[in-house]
């Protein structure tokens, strides 16, 4: 535990009177309402954690509503899902993104010269969501539906900054200890051996500041999946269509919210389920890539680096040495806590996100334009109704 501030506003959890907080945000929402976005896939309706995590948000009585954005193959799947949450006393909707009737709505979009069909995946379900939310709610939380440590405290520590008037921030970021306390095992791979010892590397890259990097810093866990932001910042962000969804949000506040209006808050212990290692197109190594081609573009877009395969050598280079550097540090703290730590694991796992700094690098030189999702605002200046039909559409489908 500490109470160093960042750059940003560092929100710790010292001393935190529960009840107190929670009534705060009950009172706050009435003035300020807010919702849940819980993107899931239908793979993830038969973990227990799901049983856990409905419990918990049962429990947010202050929530206008929750939004579920799914994936599923089938209507079949998508029934199931709903009978699943049927027991979900807070107002909600089970939102089919690639079912047929939110793909009718994206074929109308396409004809409006917004082509929605070349994104897939979290991205553009989150995208989705945020259109309808951004309707009814001033805040809004976004957590993943794979948490295993849940309680209503997460949703009501990410929105109390943002609708509490006395703080009024306008983005939140989560943080947290990847430690399994009960299994002794230390998580967070991407971030601990990839993300940290790269931003480091960056920094020592070039001879000017990065600011976007320094920013990116001051984040105790930048790749977190749970934050909250407000409704107008909702409409008014691009969202990668990939793995660097998180560092692409993250870019999206430093570009439209000035830092003290920024913060980030402590939500304890976390657990969720664990990707395994992977390769080019699939687990962490997919995801250090989608990452690492997200974040040249950012580079290019905020900082004007120059981005060659001379660059990208002498990046992976300090790379190394600083994740070296980082299984250092990462095997001290978890010998001092008595944790399992497996080194020659972990040496293994940076050697592969070494080769992606070169491959995946290769592949942004390629293509150096984004894949990023239109931001709702240019959507809505192409067709002024698509939030309310799109939620016309999922009420329908929720009614059945």
């Amino acid at each position: 535990m500490d109470f160093k501030q960042e750059r940003i506003a560092t929100l710790h959890e010292f001393n935190i009177d529960k009840k107190k907080l929670i009534k705060t945000v009950i009172d706050a929402t009435n003035v300020r309402p807010a919702s849940v976005i819980m993107p899931m896939l239908y793979k993830e309706i038969n973990r227990d954690s799901l049983y856990n995590i409905k419990k918990g948000l049962n429990n947010c009585t202050y929530l206008k509503e929750i939004i579920i954005p799914l994936a599923a193959k089938n209507e079949k799947e998508f029934s199931h899902v709903k009978r699943f949450f049927s027991d979900l006393k807070i107002p909600h909707l089970i939102m089919w993104c690639n079912g047929p009737k939110i793909e009718n709505i994206l074929n109308e979009l396409k004809t409006d010269g917004i082509d929605l069909f070349k994104y897939r995946g979290k991205g553009r379900d989150v995208w989705l969501a945020l259109g309808i939310a951004s309707l009814r709610s001033y805040a809004i939380a976004l957590h993943d539906a794979d948490i295993m440590i849940y309680d209503e405290m997460i949703p009501t520590k990410l929105l109390y900054p943002l609708v509490e008037p006395e703080l009024d921030f306008k983005f939140n970021k989560g943080y947290y200890a990847r430690v399994n306390t009960e299994k002794n095992i230390m998580y967070g791979r991407v971030f601990r051996l990839f993300l940290y010892p790269l931003i480091l590397s960056l920094k020592e890259q070039t001879d000017y500041e990065l600011k976007f990097v320094n920013y990116l810093n001051s984040f105790r866990y930048p790749i977190s999946g749970e934050f909250a932001l407000t409704s107008n910042l909702a409409l008014d962000v691009d969202i990668p269509g990939n793995w660097g969804l998180e560092i692409g949000i993250m870019a999206e506040m430093y570009r439209n919210v000035i830092l003290k209006r920024i913060c980030q808050t402590d939500l304890g212990f976390y657990d969720h389920k664990h990707q395994q290692i992977g390769n080019l197109d699939k687990g962490l190594i997919k995801m250090s890539g989608d990452i690492l081609e997200t974040l040249l573009r950012i580079l290019i877009e905020e900082d004007n680096i120059s981005i060659s395969k001379e660059f990208l050598i002498s990046l992976r280079v300090l790379y190394q040495r600083n994740a070296q550097d980082s299984i250092r540090k990462y095997h001290a703290d978890a010998h001092f806590n008595n944790i399992n730590y497996d080194r020659h694991n972990e040496e293994n796992m940076v050697e592969k996100f070494s080769k992606q700094i070169i491959s995946a690098g290769n592949r942004y030189l390629e293509k150096p334009v984004g894949t990023r999702i239109p931001d709702w605002l240019r959507t809505i200046s192409a067709n002024k109704k698509i939030r309310e039909n799109l939620l016309d559409v999922v009420v329908m489908d929720n009614e059945k």
